[in-house]
């Protein structure tokens, strides 16, 4: 079976992208590949951000990798948080202190769209492919669910009634914009 190290520690990815990649890939987290250290994230976009942790991977194992970036863009805040979603309230915040922010921000506010988008930076051979999901939705006013991890409890998807960390983790892979980028990555990888 073919393997690719996934260059994150986060371990709710890690799990969601090993589930949705079963039986065709085997993903390698960083620990496993012998990786330590800091992956740098300072490019102002999602695409920038996946190709430089990708190529983090690749210069140190030259093995196959593939990273991924993802960011809320809220409607009413310009976009925001976007790129910084994962440290939107600071640098060593938690979930909890981003959705605060994010609550805060939009208090009061009727417009409520959003939407998750993912870039996946695949690197074969040196050679860099980009494969992208997105869904709409809208941000709730508080949270819901115990599922899932970073903004799942406060974002609900176009077309349901619940928000994601009220999914089942199945049920949330096939629509979610992870599961979206995941599903471009795997087709490729089937054909190819």
């Amino acid at each position: 079976m073919r393997e690719l190290i996934f260059a994150t520690n986060n371990k709710h990815k890690l799990e969601e992208v090993s589930r949705l990649l079963q039986g065709s890939v085997k993903v390698i987290s960083l620990a496993e590949a012998g990786l330590e250290g800091e992956i740098p994230e300072t490019a102002e976009t999602l695409q920038g951000n996946a190709l430089q942790k990708a190529q983090w991977v690749w210069e140190r194992t030259g093995k196959d990798c593939f990273a991924d970036d993802t960011g809320l863009e809220v409607d009413a805040l310009g976009g925001a948080p976007g790129v910084y979603s994962a440290r939107y309230a600071g640098e060593h915040c938690s979930f909890d202190d981003n959705i605060d922010k994010l609550l805060q921000a939009l208090d009061g506010n009727t417009n409520r769209k959003a939407a998750f988008r993912t870039v996946i930076c695949l690197i074969e051979g040196g050679t860099p492919r980009y494969f992208e999901g997105k869904v709409n939705g809208c941000i709730l006013t508080e949270r819901y669910g115990q599922e899932g991890f970073g903004y799942d409890p406060v974002f609900m998807p176009d077309r349901f009634a619940v928000s994601f960390a009220e999914m089942p983790l199945d049920v949330k892979n096939q629509i979610s914009h992870r599961g979206l980028a995941i599903a471009e990555l795997v087709k490729y990888l089937t054909a190819n």
